[in-house]
């Protein structure tokens, strides 16, 4: 119990900063957002500059921005001044980290960023530090102590800076208009780019595995189509074609179970769930999921504009698709 009261004592200390950083943020980050907003609007680029911890945490910025469709790129401050300073050019935004604010390395780089006409960001515990001075924006993530018990490894600073670094992307993205069919754009691999970028109607039976009869066949002849199509689930549609209900096996042996032997030669309709739930084949899988997870049912009908059933999305499915 002793090791677990010490992490939580580590969390505490955290999240009591991260609070400090939450009620006193400022007009600063408003600044620091319209730089980059413009920066990204002008064809420029952001570029991220840290030291040690501090260089982890901006590799991990860089990468949520790119993320996010604001290009950037980590810039490493011995590499900076041995050629790859050509990676900042005039209009550029460059995003600075730095605890103290005095690390030596980057306050070497700071003529050089000025000189190519970089506008810097500085997101530093001191503000007033050499290189909160040089900044033409500074953000204040002073923490009052670390977590570490020594008050010495780095712990509560590095994470108020990874977190004002994902609420500059985040609200950056926001201010940018960024949609999730944007993302999808930049993340077309894995089961987040299929589950943005698919559609229903991508994904949905159809063809000899999907079903639809009018609601007066008699179920023995509805059951030996599902069996054909080897699908859990049969549409009924009306005679002009609109969705009118659908009957699935789980239907059937409540049915039979509930007393009703003779559910054969009877017709389908009168077992049908009515007005079933249904989706247009133009929704995004993600949507898709949503109504599947909401509604917790197995098999999803799929309509045209005109809400006539063209395809069955079964959940059995989707891990063979690897949505899921």
């Amino acid at each position: 119990m002793d090791h677990l009261d010490k992490a939580r004592r580590v969390i505490s200390l955290e999240i009591e900063e991260l609070q400090r950083l939450h009620e006193r943020i400022d007009t600063s980050f408003i600044d620091a957002v319209e730089m980059l907003k413009s920066t990204i609007e002008n064809g420029a680029r952001i570029a991220i500059v840290g030291v040690g911890k501090s260089g982890n945490i901006g590799s991990k910025l860089a990468a949520t921005l790119n993320s996010t469709g604001a290009p950037a790129s980590v810039l490493n401050c011995q590499d900076a001044i041995h050629g790859d300073l050509g990676l900042v050019n005039p209009g550029d935004s460059v995003i600075t980290l730095s605890y103290s604010g005095e690390t030596a390395e980057l306050l070497a780089l700071l003529p050089h960023l000025k000189r190519r006409q970089a506008r810097i960001i500085a997101i530093t515990g001191k503000p007033k530090s050499t290189l909160g001075k040089a900044a033409d924006c500074v953000i204040d993530i002073n923490v009052k102590r670390e977590a570490c018990p020594l008050n010495l490894a780095p712990t509560s600073s590095t994470t108020n800076t990874l977190v004002i670094g994902d609420a500059l992307a985040m609200v950056l993205l926001e201010s940018r208009g960024f949609t999730k069919e944007h993302f999808a754009e930049l993340h077309p691999g894995g089961s987040l780019g299929r589950a943005l970028l698919m559609r229903a109607g991508d994904i949905m039976r159809k063809g000899e595995d999907f079903v639809v009869v009018p609601a007066e066949l008699p179920v023995t002849e509805v059951i030996a189509k599902m069996t054909k199509a080897r699908a859990g689930a049969v549409v009924i549609a009306a005679s002009n074609g609109l969705l009118e209900g659908v009957f699935t096996q789980g239907d059937f042996v409540r049915a039979f179970q509930s007393g009703n032997p003779a559910i054969g030669s009877r017709e389908v309709g009168h077992f049908m769930t009515k007005d079933p739930i249904h989706v247009k084949e133009d929704r995004l899988v993600g949507e898709v999921l949503r109504t599947l997870e909401d509604s917790r049912i197995d098999d999803l009908v799929v309509v045209d504009a005109a809400g006539k059933p063209i395809g069955m999305i079964d959940t059995q499915d989707l891990t063979r698709l690897q949505i899921v």
